[in-house]
């Protein structure tokens, strides 16, 4: 039961819960929708206010959210440029008119019966996602929304409705996308990491011409191309796209810096290409921009930043001097935060695997890295502290410890290999 208890109202299941439920995912949230209640009465029933735009309550006792059918016109350019009508009299056709795809316009009631007035259930057959109205073109944040539909639904067959390509071009070239505050682009670029396929987010919004409003820094890089022994693939763009299919089940902060870590091809002098030398610190000022312009968590860039810099060091660890592997590890903080250390593996290990052919799909320098630095948090520091050792000259003593430690590891493993 999910009937609000005030008089002649009717409440309903709406949106995701509904989509998902038809195509037999679990449903992660369930929200609802009251139609004929004001605000006041949903109070005096116990419901908890939060929304500001427009009336959305708290469930006293589930906490599951639930709106007061409305409908909205835009008055504005961006997310923010609508005026919202809750009146008690709006119905649940009219509320569910101003949602964005056929597949999120279904209501269910309490007997478990679909409401679908914009044919959802038959567009969730045919793997169609299709604008309800004329109004998605009202909405900028519904062209990201689309393209994290396709990054969680392109691998069962679904594709963007040819009008509903031409509405999301259309908001491209009225600017409305450009006019997107920063915290909700990033908002769906993080959501988009971790889903089935999140490269279908970047190239749903690549097709629509949004990727070189939002992310040029990525558009940017389809169509240059790289060293073929090392990437089969060619394109960087495609490389890019790979790679950040091989990062969906990391945390959230490794796919990021996947997402960033080969901004600097993109400004290769073309007269080098296919040569990349050096792309790595030029990559650094761009990485730094997408993070300070979208707002990226201070942490999110400190990782993005380290893997730009220094993932070329994880693929050739095996050839790099012990003094150079001590270094790298001080460079990625991981004698205070070893944490920083696994997240940069996994993202080297995803930029590695990311690419044409089955010689790539392995990747041994992972372990190799983790050896090397198991190696070191064993050093026994005790003797120097009693010597009476103390700043630079314990430092160093402490880098000699961990130079020999890398040295002697590194030769138990080649002569165990």
């Amino acid at each position: 039961m999910f009937a609000v208890d005030i008089p002649n109202t009717q409440t309903y299941l709406v949106g995701g819960a509904v989509r998902d439920q038809l195509l037999g995912m679990e449903v992660k949230d369930k929200d609802y929708v009251v139609v004929g209640a004001t605000p006041e009465q949903m109070v005096v029933a116990g419901f908890q206010p939060i929304g500001k735009d427009f009336p959305v309550f708290l469930h006293p006792d589930s906490k599951a959210e639930y709106a007061l059918a409305r409908t909205e016109r835009k008055t504005a350019k961006g997310y923010h440029g609508f005026e919202f009508n809750a009146a008690p009299d709006v119905t649940l056709e009219q509320d569910l008119l101003r949602r964005d795809l056929t597949i999120n316009a279904m209501a269910m009631d309490e007997l478990g019966q679909i409401i679908d007035p914009f044919g959802g259930q038959k567009d969730l057959q045919d793997k169609c996602l299709r604008h309800v109205s004329q109004a998605f073109a009202e909405d900028p944040v519904r062209v990201l929304r689309v393209a994290r539909f396709m990054s969680r639904l392109s691998p069962l067959g679904f594709q963007v409705h040819s009008e509903t390509q031409a509405l999301m071009k259309q908001l491209v070239a009225d600017g409305e996308i450009a006019a997107l505050v920063a915290e909700r682009v990033w908002q769906e670029i993080k959501n988009s990491l971790n889903q089935v396929k999140p490269s279908a987010f970047f190239l749903t919004l690549r097709e629509c011409g949004a990727l070189e409003v939002l992310l040029p820094e990525i558009d940017c890089l389809f169509g240059i191309p790289q060293t073929k022994q090392w990437h089969p693939e060619v394109d960087t763009g495609i490389h890019a796209m790979l790679a950040i299919d091989q990062a969906k089940d990391l945390d959230n902060d490794v796919a990021f810096a996947v997402m960033v870590h080969d901004l600097g091809k993109g400004i290769t002098p073309k007269e080098v290409l296919p040569s990349h030398r050096g792309h790595e610190s030029a990559g650094v000022p761009l990485v730094k921009a997408v993070c300070r312009r979208l707002k990226v968590p201070s942490h999110y860039k400190k990782l993005a930043v380290m893997v730009c810099q220094w993932h070329l060091q994880a693929h050739t660890i095996m050839e790099l001097r012990a003094k150079t592997i001590e270094k790298l590890f001080s460079r990625l903080d991981a004698y205070r935060n070893p944490k920083y250390l696994e997240k940069f593996v996994q993202a080297c290990q995803a930029d590695a695997t990311g690419r044409w052919g089955e010689q790539f799909q392995q990747y041994p320098q992972a372990d190799y890295i983790r050896s090397l630095f198991k190696a070191v948090q064993k050093i026994d520091k005790q003797p120097l502290f009693e010597q009476g050792l103390e700043g630079k000259a314990l430092g160093e003593q402490i880098r000699q410890l961990r130079i020999r430690a890398i040295q002697s590891t590194r030769q138990n493993l080649t002569t165990t290999d």
